[in-house]
């Protein structure tokens, strides 16, 4: 009996120390080896580091089955069941990890303005700091590649495409009014302040399925998720006054800016080239509410602007001026929420609705109008890997236009329209590996009054050259209802159409930028019309087409010289249209084949102050001269400016701005407008589109009141 017992405890003990090899090889996708990746069997000490020829060998004591765990440095972690007494020799091959800095990123067509952004080609900081902006978001995009500076509109013209070919978004939802108030050939600001934002990003062309209803490009700016900390900004300008404030709670917080603008002591000081009655005056305001939620975050947007101004225009065909005056209310509020909703699933949804009303008088005729707008917002994306995304969304915009005409003869017209369009999409982002991404997806909508739908494919490949360059392709479709000014006369029309191809480069490093982006827009279906311009009776039709091409370069070094940041942007294009009245296709005449921008800021310790100059060049633009037989023939003089501006620390917390533009004084002239009918001799007489003054000059002081003591305003000037 004694010797059967010591046979089974032999056994036993025999069998429990047995132990097995684990041996292989580990390599990357390529089949180089990796030495130094770790091996070992998950919940025990059993395992190894592979050696130079990414080879492995380790023994272990354990049964049955187990997983084996290999990891390397940036290289996502391998995991494998195996069963430890079957187990042969293998090789295990190790995937890169996508999730790392120098992983590539889509960049065509896209500007971010955002310290984590990658391919940042713009700083928040930027989009205040510019001289010439005078703390104008559409002002310093102007600076950039692509877009051309429409010095009588001061809206975004962006690659051969018109201002209202541009949509805008706050935290995803749209803005169906982005602009303030102004008269004709009076250049307008964009309605948002700096002061909200974290940063932005600004499309040229190609952009995500997500967005729709724009031929040419998408602004998104993002409002800012968490602050810092309590704070109080006061501000007093030359052109008005400005307060905002900052309140924090454990999970929600609060900000405000409310601004009171009026031009007339300036006027008063500085004369124009307007003709004034009442100069521009607004009362604005702006407000987010955050509340931080376990899963995700709920913002609440809201925005008011009251505008009025009164002014005498010349007109060519009439002997005395108009008089022209406009009140404009704006009302724009949206709700938003992003979070988890389970495993790797975001959901961001929201709600808007926007309110303009304008009322104008043209001497003693009258114009009334109004628009209700609203946008619903529906986003889920699931991740189903580091290296696989898949979203899907869908919209749903609403305008409700009106408008009274009434003359002072008597005649009333009214007109207006009702659209609803319903939007869907879906789009991968597919991870190949950190040299080579791919962003693809389709768009459809269905507009009510062109009564059909779209189908939009859109696609992005980037491809990573050398450790800091990178090439990116981009094709997309793109779809756009005609806008208010022909709706509102008539609603016999398909979609506007153009479809976008992009070829950029874009070679990124600690302190230096550049990119470089080749592109070609083919519109089709544009608007055309009979009549000087359209009007309620003009013959309407989509028969028009056109194109643009072109060269967009820019480069941006923060890192050469000590205390200087500089950035230089040049823009080629070639574009045609035959819409509008148009006799048959030529260059449109807000397009300047040339375009450049020299930004400067520099930082003087000595003098505690930010100096910046902005030097802006823009080649001549087309005009039609009724003198000439040609359509379109003539050109403009070249645009040029240059501003400069002074912000000088009087202490930590308070800041003596200064800035003037066109500081040469260039008589910069936009285009000329012509008489109806010919003189005596035969001869059509003109007036010129020209600049509402030589020079302007700002001058501020801006107070900020936080527990820190340190925080400024630099940031927002």
């Amino acid at each position: 009996m004694k010797t059967l017992l010591a046979l089974i405890a032999l056994i036993t003990f025999g069998t429990a120390g047995a132990q097995t090899t684990i041996s292989g090889k580990v390599t990357n996708d390529k089949g180089a080896p990796l030495a130094a990746a770790n091996v070992y069997i998950d919940g025990t000490y059993d395992g190894a580091t592979t050696a130079e020829d990414g080879t492995f060998s380790f023994e272990t004591t354990e049964t049955g089955m187990r997983t084996l765990i290999i990891t390397f440095l940036s290289h996502e972690d391998f995991s494998q069941a195996v069963t430890i007494e079957e187990y042969k020799p293998q090789t295990f091959v190790m995937r890169e990890n996508v999730n790392t800095l120098d992983t590539v990123v889509i960049s065509a067509g896209t500007f971010s303005a955002g310290d984590n952004s990658k391919v940042s080609a713009l700083k928040p900081l930027d989009i205040v700091t510019t001289a010439g902006s005078a703390g104008d978001i559409v002002a310093a995009l102007q600076t950039l590649p692509g877009v051309n500076t429409v010095g009588e509109s001061g809206r975004l013209f962006v690659r051969g495409g018109e201002a209202d070919e541009t949509q805008t978004f706050v935290d995803g939802i749209r803005v169906a009014q982005p602009y303030n108030a102004t008269a004709n050939n009076i250049p307008t600001r964009g309605r948002f302040s700096p002061f909200l934002f974290k940063g932005m990003t600004f499309s040229t062309g190609g952009y995500s399925a997500e967005y729709g209803e724009a031929l040419s490009s998408v602004l998104l700016m993002n409002t800012v998720e968490e602050p810092d900390m309590e704070q109080t900004d006061i501000a007093l300008m030359t052109v008005g006054l400005g307060i905002g404030n900052t309140q924090k709670w454990d999970k929600s917080s609060l900000s405000f800016n409310a601004a009171y603008t009026d031009l007339k002591p300036y006027q008063l000081a500085i004369p124009q080239n307007v003709k004034w009655h009442r100069p521009y005056r607004s009362f604005a305001g702006e407000t987010v509410y955050r509340y931080k939620l376990n899963s995700g975050m709920i913002k609440l947007y809201a925005a008011f602007d009251h505008a009025d101004l009164s002014l005498d225009q010349d007109d060519v065909n009439l002997q005395a001026p108009v008089l022209v005056d406009m009140k404009n209310d704006n009302f724009y509020i949206n709700s938003s929420y992003k979070g988890s909703v389970g495993n790797f699933l975001t959901l961001q949804t929201g709600v808007a609705y926007g309110y303009s009303a304008n009322k104008i008088g043209l001497d003693q005729d009258r114009v009334n109008n109004a628009e209700n707008s609203a946008h619903l917002k529906l986003k889920l994306t699931k991740t189903f890997s580091n290296r696989f995304k898949l979203a899907v969304g869908g919209d749903y915009f609403i305008t409700d236009f009106n408008e009274d005409y009434k003359e002072a003869t008597g005649f009333n017209f009214n007109s207006g329209y009702y659209n609803g369009i319903a939007a869907g999409y879906a789009e991968a982002d597919i991870v190949f590996s950190r040299d080579f991404a791919l962003k693809a997806g389709v768009r459809s909508s269905y507009s009510q009054v062109v009564g059909e739908g779209t189908l939009e494919p859109r696609a992005a490949l980037a491809y990573k050259a050398g450790k800091n360059g990178q090439f990116s392709l981009a094709y997309g479709n793109f779809t756009q209802t005609p806008g208010q000014g022909y709706l509102k006369y008539s609603q016999n029309f398909d979609y506007e159409k153009t479809a976008h191809y992009i070829l950029n480069y874009l070679y990124n490093t600690d302190g230096l930028m550049l990119r470089a982006e080749l592109y070609y827009k083919d519109y089709t279906d544009l608007v055309k019309y009979n009549t000087a311009m359209p009007v309620y009776n003009s013959i309407y039709s989509n028969m028009g087409s056109g194109y643009a091409k072109g060269l967009d370069v820019m480069w941006r070094d923060s890192r050469t010289f000590k205390n200087l940041e500089y950035w230089v942007s040049y823009s080629y294009i070639d574009s045609e249209r035959d819409y509008r009245n148009y006799e048959y296709a030529v260059t449109p005449s807000f397009v300047a084949k040339h375009n450049a921008s020299i930004v400067t800021k520099y930082w003087v310790n000595s003098l505690r102050s930010q100096l910046g100059v902005t030097y802006s060049y823009n080649s001549g633009r087309p005009y039609d001269n009724p003198n000439e037989q040609l359509f379109m023939n003539s050109m403009t003089k070249s645009y040029n400016n240059l501003s400069l501006s002074w912000a000088y620390l009087l202490s930590q917390q308070k800041i003596l701005y200064f800035s003037v533009s066109n500081v040469m004084g260039s008589d910069n002239v936009f285009g000329y407008t012509y008489a109806n009918n010919p003189d005596a001799n035969g001869f059509y007489n003109r007036q010129a589109v020209t600049q509402p003054a030589d020079r302007f000059f700002f001058v501020g002081f801006f107070w900020t009141i936080s527990s820190d003591k340190k925080r400024n305003q630099l940031e927002n000037l």
